[in-house]
């Protein structure tokens, strides 16, 4: 509990107890478009173990984008939710990271600007505080539109008006700017050359997960997750097989308060 562990996810997830985690939050690798020191891993296996671990009621979210190889995208992130889905998820929901900008513009296509962020679920989430924190163009104003119910002698008959709040839920499609200065402040962290935003981590923290849930992710990379995870009180297992990454994440992870550790 609230470690980084150093080696391969495969078999490190081997000796985690079945239904012990509240929700998994990672990025894997995306095909070969990085090369992660020249450590591959093993999907199916993983995915596998994170579903013999992972709680009734828990949720994954699995961010992945896919490489376009001779003119064509590999589909390899479908092929993965598929895959989770034959082994007993839901796929809660198909969620989308749009970033703020595209590092390789492509002359014959519209310019690629987002991953998938595949929620998947063992049963129905137990746990889902959606935020809502998306401005309506017609909130704050009481009311909105003159709702109407048709009669079975087809005449309408009105209804009263609907409330309309200040803001929100947010929609399924989450825009949040990455790049040095936004990914985070974190200077040193960019030594790893991809980090999802913290925020779009701690936004499915908030979402999944209640104070003192178990946080896994098994791919941890600069340790994103993890940081957030402690944040908010949430406690966490980070796994990477690289031992850089590893000393990466705990460098992030410290500079959250040792107070802020959640309790089981």
């Amino acid at each position: 509990m609230n470690k980084i562990i150093c080696g391969d996810a495969l078999e490190v997830l081997k000796t985690l107890e079945s239904e012990s985690v509240d929700c998994v939050i990672t990025s894997p690798p995306y095909d070969n478009m990085r090369k992660y020191k020249g450590f591959t891993f093993n999907f199916e296996g993983i995915a596998r173990e994170l579903y013999r671990t992972l709680k009734t009621g828990g949720v994954i979210v699995w961010i992945v984008g896919d490489q376009t190889i001779n003119g064509s995208e590999s589909g390899t992130s479908f092929r993965q939710a598929l895959h989770f889905k034959d082994l007993g998820l839901n796929l809660h929901d198909t969620m989308i990271y749009e970033k703020n900008g595209t590092s390789f513009p492509d002359t014959n296509r519209y310019y690629q600007v987002f991953e998938y962020m595949f929620v998947l679920s063992k049963g129905p989430p137990k746990t889902a505080n959606l935020i809502a924190d998306r401005k309506n163009n017609w909130g704050g104003t009481g009311s909105w539109g003159q709702a109407s119910e048709r009669q079975e002698d087809g005449t309408l008959k009105k209804k009263n008006k609907i409330a309309v709040k200040e803001y929100g839920v947010r929609y399924n499609i989450w825009r949040e700017n990455g790049g040095k200065g936004f990914t985070t402040r974190d200077e040193f962290a960019y030594e790893h050359p991809a980090m999802f935003p913290e925020k779009l981590a701690e936004g499915h923290i908030l979402t999944w997960t209640r104070e003192g849930n178990l946080i896994l992710d098994p791919m941890c990379g600069a340790g994103t997750t993890l940081k957030m995870a402690k944040k908010h009180a949430r406690n966490y297992i980070g796994i990477d097989i690289s031992k850089e990454y590893c000393e990466l994440a705990e460098r992030r992870v410290n500079l959250i308060p040792q107070n802020m550790f959640a309790k089981v």
